[in-house]
């Protein structure tokens, strides 16, 4: 009966209308429109369907072809399995296929791979009204959502009229039940995150605990390490002491053999002893009896007594043997003892001695192997040298090219080295290649050229000497100081050179002077003056090196002049060390002692007094005295140390900063005043104080190099590691800077 009402009440619902037939096209669009047809609302009435047995049909249950559910209940009655089997050839009803047929392409346009797959099967899309079939297919054409499972249940709720209130509650059912899961999961989902967090504590303290029990155990290992060397070292003294104590025990041994050797020689003697004085005693008593009838009662008594006191002594004689027989004698035990201690205290100064002769036989060895590599590369750099060497050239050669002759070559080759005759050499044949010259060509009035050298057209060449370029250059320091001290620094030199020029000579005469003067001090490199004044005409050095190395030696001569007493112009060697220190408390000891060597080169200069008068005097070409040249190149050696030290505190910057730039001068010299410190940055950035804020981050070699052509010197005490060696006297140019 349920079979009949089932069946019925489909048919009444599907069956009823012949449905039309299905499109070609199964696609996503096109099945909405096939199943809205479905529920159109026009239901016409179609005969029953029965089986081949007269019975009214069963299907689903057992039709052919795919249908949604595929478990189905055995049936047990033979004549109803009969009547299934021959139901299998009925075909499905058009609106079972249908509904299959749009089941299968939802479901295979979901994304099944997601996580809420399930649940996107059976969700109600958001605005859904539960009511007739004609208002479903039209939301889910607006919402695009695919709902398969559920919009096919709704779909028999709404098909089958009288099941619906039955399926309906079903479904009902299965929705709170479904809520009523998801509200506990939400509730459980703070508890899964709150069992992560618990679980991250717990590992970091597992990890803490495992970190400390490690640092225990490398603690215990370590300690157990120092144990088993102590328990080490405790047997070998435990045998050495067991050897030395059985090397006693076998003196020992020997001794008390020796002693009972003797203690029974003594029985020997003092029984043969003992029977001889019997035999005496029995010859007196018989002599006696012979001589002098006595007593013979007395003389036995006498004989008893003796024996008794024989016997005696015997037992006294026995006991002290047991008891004493194996003891060896106090003075033998001390004396013993004695050689012990001595032998103990022997073999610790032993051991000592050799550990020590152990280390340095280490050393020795260390020493040699050092020695014999630093040999081997000795010889190889002397087999390179000789190879390479070529003989020193005869520089009295020169004498016939430079002007003056032997004499004048002689004047300027005195105390000179091989590189310095080259250059002297190079200047003299440059110098007579210049006064061949009549005209300089112009280097033209752009914004590139100095300004002392602006001009166009030919020069005139004024073809001065040595002597008189550097009595220019001296008057033009002395015009600048005397214009620096009256009115400030208004101009740069280069401007005030040509002012100068323009000043002294006329304006027709200030280019012809300046261009000579220009090709004059750019060959005479070898002097000092001339170099320098050539470099910061040029912009690579700046002006206050100048005038900085001028203080040094005026705070120098100021101190001299104030420990000489007498005003002769000579100190002893310690008052120039006094003052030496005073004017240079920065200076190394290394460096006093270089300039107090340098000090005694002149010839007035003794090894008791030094005539430092003589140290400043210049000759008629301008050349200074060594004393002034080791000033100089150690003045050039301090800032090149210096700004090292600078470089290796900047090192891990890329863009140096004024912030970064001020900590590392700190960093290298903390008691640098704040002027100084201004000097330095302006040096640097070559931006005006206010301006420094927004100066642009330059490199460290940028930096190095700008702060390398200025007056740059440390404020503070030098670190306590040795400074850099000054150059040598040869290298009178190291303060050429490029």
């Amino acid at each position: 009966m349920q079979s009949l009402a089932f069946t019925a009440d489909f048919e009444e619902g599907c069956g009823r209308e012949s449905l039309p037939p299905p499109t070609k096209s199964s696609s996503y669009q096109s099945q909405p429109r096939s199943l809205k047809c479905i529920h159109s609302g026009k239901w016409k009435t179609l005969p029953f369907q029965f089986s081949a047995g007269s019975h009214l049909s069963t299907w689903p249950a057992y039709a052919s072809g795919q249908a949604v559910l595929q478990n189905s209940q055995p049936c047990c009655d033979p004549e109803k399995r009969s009547s299934e089997q021959a139901s299998l050839t009925i075909a499905k009803p058009r609106y079972l296929e249908q509904m299959e047929s749009y089941l299968r392409e939802e479901v295979r346009a979901l994304d099944l791979t997601k996580d809420n797959a399930q649940e996107l099967k059976l969700q109600v899309p958001k605005g859904k009204v539960h009511g007739k079939r004609r208002h479903l297919w039209p939301l889910l054409e607006e919402n695009k959502l695919c709902m398969p499972y559920r919009e096919i249940f709704e779909f028999f709720i709404e098909a089958f009229k009288t099941y619906k209130p039955l399926l309906s509650v079903i479904k009902n059912e299965y929705e709170i039940t479904l809520d009523v899961q998801r509200e506990k999961i939400r509730a459980l989902e703070p508890l899964k995150s709150m069992f992560a967090t618990v679980s991250d504590k717990c590992t970091q303290k597992i990890s803490a605990l495992k970190k400390e029990e490690n640092a225990k155990i490398k603690t215990l290992m370590k300690e157990k390490l120092y144990l088993l060397k102590l328990i080490d070292k405790m047997k070998e003294e435990k045998a050495s002491l067991q050897a030395q104590v059985n090397k006693l025990q076998k003196n020992v041994a020997e001794e008390y053999l020796h002693y009972r050797n003797e203690c029974d020689a003594r029985k020997l003697l003092l029984a043969d002893l003992n029977e001889m004085r019997s035999q005496q005693l029995e010859m007196t008593l018989h002599q006696t009896q012979d001589v002098k009838s006595e007593d013979i009662v007395k003389l036995t008594l006498a004989l008893k007594i003796a024996r008794r006191d024989l016997t005696k002594a015997q037992v006294e004689l026995n006991t002290m043997k047991a008891d004493y027989g194996d003891v060896v004698p106090r003075r033998d035990f001390e004396s013993q003892e004695k050689k012990y201690s001595d032998l103990c205290q022997q073999t610790e100064t032993l051991q000592k001695d050799f550990d020590q002769l152990q280390k340095e036989y280490d050393t020795l060895l260390e020493v040699h192997g050092e020695t014999v590599e630093e040999r081997n590369r000795f010889y190889n750099e002397l087999q390179q040298v000789l190879r390479s060497s070529t003989p020193r050239p005869d520089w009295a050669k020169c004498a016939g090219v430079v002007p003056g002759g032997v004499d004048r070559w002689r004047f300027l080759a005195e105390g000179k080295t091989s590189n310095q005759l080259v250059d002297l050499l190079l200047e003299e044949m440059g110098a007579a290649v210049l006064r061949e010259k009549d005209f300089f060509p112009g280097l033209g009035k752009g914004d590139k050229v100095p300004v002392y050298l602006r001009y166009e057209g030919q020069v005139k060449n004024r073809k001065l000497n040595k002597k008189n370029v550097v009595n220019i250059l001296k008057d033009l320091w002395k015009e600048r100081i005397s214009a620096h001290q009256q009115t400030g620094w208004q101009s740069s030199l280069p401007e005030f050179f040509l002012s100068y020029l323009q000043k002294r000579y006329g304006d027709a005469s200030a280019f012809e002077m300046a261009y000579s003067i220009y090709e004059s001090i750019k060959l005479y490199r070898s002097n000092h003056v001339m170099s320098l004044s050539y470099d910061i005409l040029t912009g690579k050095v700046d002006e206050g090196v100048y005038h900085g190395l001028n203080q040094m030696l005026s705070n120098l001569l100021k101190e001299l002049t104030a420990i000489d007493s007498s005003n002769s112009g000579a100190v002893t060697s310690k008052q120039f060390n006094l003052a030496l220190r005073a004017a240079f408390p920065l200076k190394s000891n290394e460096h006093v002692q270089e300039l107090i060597e340098a000090s005694k080169c002149k010839a007035e200069s003794t090894e008791d007094l030094i005539f430092y008068t003589a140290l400043f005097n210049e000759d008629a070409e301008g050349n200074t005295e060594p004393f002034v040249v080791k000033v100089w190149n150690q003045y050039i050696a301090e800032k090149q140390d210096y700004l090292r030290e600078l470089q290796n505190e900047l090192g891990h910057v890329i863009e140096v900063k004024v912030d970064d730039l001020k900590t590392a001068l700190y960093a290298i010299d903390p008691t640098i005043d704040n002027l100084t410190m201004d000097n330095y940055i302006y040096l640097a950035y070559q931006v005006p104080k206010e301006e420094l804020e927004q100066a642009v981050p330059l490199p460290v070699e940028t930096i190095i190099e700008k702060l390398l052509a200025g007056d740059i010197r440390r404020a503070g005490p030098l670190p306590e590691e040795a400074s850099r060696p000054a150059p040598e006297e040869g290298e009178q140019r190291d303060y050429d800077y490029y």
